[in-house]
């Protein structure tokens, strides 16, 4: 199945435009990576345009944290999502997106990276413990 970021051959009333055209290798998409909390990490390497290559992590636990009071990062491993503002149903299913809340073992934390582009979660501390 292909993924397309085009427009849609169709308008919203149904009438078709007239200049709709075939689907070009730029135009095509991926599935998201949908990064879930777990035990242990995995990643994939992905080529991209331009022969660039992304990290997409699919499972991971530990976070690079960073505390403002302190000014200091530290590794932290990640008990649960808490809140996700992506999509409610994301906390139930611990995926975690740039902007989920996360409970670690220092406190609340906010996820700031983008897991499933850059390959590696990265939070600021909100609350601690």
């Amino acid at each position: 199945m292909v993924i397309l970021q085009a427009r849609s051959k169709r308008k919203v009333t149904g009438g078709r435009y007239i200049d709709a055209h075939k689907k070009k290798t730029a135009q095509l998409g991926r599935f998201p990576a949908s990064t879930k909390l777990d035990t242990e990490s995995h990643k994939i390497i992905v080529r991209t345009r331009g022969n660039n290559v992304k990290e997409k992590l699919l499972k991971g636990n530990v976070v690079n944290l960073y505390d403002p009071s302190s000014k200091t990062f530290s590794k932290a491993t990640i008990k649960t999502v808490s809140g996700n503002a992506a999509n409610r149903h994301f906390i139930r299913r611990n995926i975690i997106t740039k902007g989920a809340v996360i409970e670690t073992e220092k406190g609340k934390a906010r996820v700031t990276s983008r897991p499933g582009q850059v390959g590696v979660i990265d939070a600021v501390l909100i609350t601690q413990k």
